[in-house]
């Protein structure tokens, strides 16, 4: 019962809070003109042929460019984006995420041989997991991984390297999200679970 009035309250409040819309409008066309940097990594129509870099293209509004500034604040850490990002203004990261934003997603399948390992995944995304009081992950990324702007980002279109990486940095305390959501639930899941996870989320669309 109290597994199931976290996942209700949690849902209220997804529903009264989450600031859709409340991003700063970017234009679609300078974003193009200044991915040349960001391109070399995260690909020029936004998918990386880097397992370890995350896709940009069709993340929800806002979100990058939330990241960005994540980046240049410090709040966020990364010595392969520092080079980059001190240069940017508010008005470049708004005209990258409308660019990025814009783009179609990557098309993504479960990888073959890892079929049984995406099934475990299927249940904690879709149904939390009660003995730690974890509600289900599409609680706030959506049943099909898309996100909700701006801040639960999309998921799905993900490489599964990327996702796990990511999901062990939040459970070590390595990265931090918003109001520590995501580092509560990483803590909470075994390292296999987070592996699961990943391997299902990758093949989202």
């Amino acid at each position: 019962m109290l597994f199931k009035s976290k996942i209700s309250i949690l849902l209220s409040l997804l529903i009264l809070c989450s600031p859709i819309g409340s991003h700063a409008a970017g234009s679609i066309e300078a974003g193009k003109q200044k991915n040349t940097l960001c391109s070399a990594c995260h690909g020029a129509d936004g998918v990386s042929l880097v397992p370890l870099y995350p896709n940009l293209a069709g993340q929800v509004p806002g979100y990058n460019a939330a990241q960005l500034a994540n980046f240049k604040s410090g709040e966020r850490v990364s010595s392969i984006m520092a080079p980059f990002i001190l240069a940017l203004t508010d008005e470049d990261m708004a005209d990258l995420d409308a660019y990025y934003a814009s783009l179609d997603p990557a098309a993504r399948v479960i990888p073959a041989g890892l079929e049984e390992v995406a099934l475990e995944g299927q249940k904690i995304y879709r149904g939390g997991f009660a003995e730690r009081e974890i509600a289900s992950c599409m609680s706030c990324h959506g049943p099909s991984g898309h996100g909700i702007p701006t801040l639960y980002p999309r998921v799905s279109a993900q490489s599964p390297i990327y996702l796990e990486t990511q999901l062990l940095a939040f459970k070590k305390g390595e990265r931090k999200g918003h109001n520590d959501i995501m580092s509560d639930i990483a803590f909470g899941l075994s390292e296999q679970q987070i592996n699961a996870l990943a391997v299902y989320m990758s093949g989202l669309n």
